[in-house]
């Protein structure tokens, strides 16, 4: 087996879940292999050592072993994808797992428990290379298996017959999913749901499902205006992209005494969108050279835009800015970092190289995003939402 890709402190209960999983691993792998190949149910013994491994590390935590997924379709260039955004980090690191190739998987899943979704992610970026074996820390979409017969509660059906109703709620954002299959009639009220959550997941993901959809029902009657469940990923990419500002919105008003204020900050921002950044990092400077608003102008916005596109090329995966705002004279700077990482002390020296004026770099760890929440308030009350 390779080695980990990163050292993990052992200062809690869930990094040493996480350090023991991986140790154990090689035990593990063979049987989980021979069930997929064999299509048969893991063993129980191997199950169960299985089950503690991943509720030591967080109790809300299930699993399942499975076939990786096929590789669908490129979906469009989002527009409003960052140079941090950590589908397109992840997918740029070199070491990273080729779940393409992988034959097999295993999935961590997490629910809507949030944090079980960090222990997942940390779990995931904890993990050795196997060329046999893609992990994920949440289940992704599959569309190649919509497409499908699927066997649940003894009853067999065809997936390619599902359609789907979609209705966006504007006030929250989100999206309420109808499902139907001519089956249903026949099948109880659970297994109608359960189909019906499978679907949705198949189409979207456990992420996408927990960020964008509120509600997941099992249809009887067929809609008036059936979809194909593979059109859910388009209408989130449609509610990601409300906000607009390629992904940031922006905000400005006056403060007495101070001159203009700006806000400006990703929306919309999910808290499975960076799982493992949960230390949140202040970054304060002065700048020199300022219009009568004292908001930066001239070579000193130059240099802060060259400043921060330099601290976030340097964090990668390892962190993410989230808001800036500028008052006063002033620009600070709102992080997200992983502290597991070790990426802190690096970007502390980083962020003091500002050759303008003061420096102010403070974090404390802020793993519900709180913090975050109360910058987000303004937008969010702007926008309705």
């Amino acid at each position: 087996m390779a080695l980990f890709r990163r050292r993990r402190s052992a200062d809690s209960e869930s990094a040493v879940a996480i350090d023991d999983f991986w140790s154990s691993w090689g035990d593990l792998r063979a049987a989980l292999a021979e069930s997929v190949d064999s299509e048969t149910p893991v063993p129980a013994e191997v199950a169960q050592q299985l089950d503690e491994r991943v509720r030591r590390i967080h109790p809300s935590l299930g699993w399942e072993v499975s076939r990786a997924p096929e590789p669908g379709p490129a979906e469009p260039g989002s527009p409003f994808e960052s140079l941090d955004s950590p589908e397109a980090l992840l997918a740029s690191l070199e070491d990273e797992p080729a779940s393409a190739r992988a034959p097999y998987a295993l999935t961590l899943r997490a629910g809507a428990d949030d944090e079980a979704r960090v222990l997942a992610e940390r779990w995931y970026r904890a993990a050795p290379e196997d060329a046999d074996w893609a992990f994920f820390p949440a289940r992704p979409a599959d569309h190649a298996r919509l497409s499908r017969t699927v066997s649940w509660n003894d009853h067999e059906l065809d997936l390619a017959h599902t359609s789907v109703s979609l209705r966006v709620d504007h006030a929250s954002g989100r999206i309420e999913a109808g499902v139907y299959h001519p089956d249903f009639m026949f099948l109880p009220e659970e297994t109608q749901q359960e189909v019906a959550e499978h679907v949705v997941l198949l189409a979207v993901g456990e992420d996408d499902r927990v960020r964008w959809v509120s509600s997941v029902k099992p249809l009887v009657e067929k809609p008036l205006d059936p979809l194909p469940p593979t059109t859910i990923p388009s209408v989130v990419r449609q509610l990601s992209g409300m906000g607009g500002g390629g992904g940031w919105v922006t905000l400005q008003g006056r403060i007495p005494l101070r001159g203009a204020l700006q806000l400006s900050a990703r929306y919309p921002l999910h808290r499975r969108d960076y799982p493992a950044l949960t230390l949140y990092t202040q970054v304060m400077v002065s700048y020199t050279e300022a219009d009568e608003d004292r908001l930066p102008t001239g070579s000193s916005a130059s240099a802060l835009e060259a400043y921060v596109l330099g601290l976030r090329e340097m964090l990668g995966a390892n962190g993410a800015l989230f808001a800036v705002q500028t008052v006063g004279g002033q620009r600070v700077f709102h992080f997200y970092l992983d502290p597991e990482s070790g990426i802190l002390p690096e970007f502390e020296k980083a962020a003091r190289g500002w050759s303008e004026g003061r420096v102010f770099v403070t974090s404390t760890l802020d793993p519900e995003w709180r913090t975050i929440d109360q910058i987000l308030k303004p937008i969010r009350k702007q926008l309705g939402r």
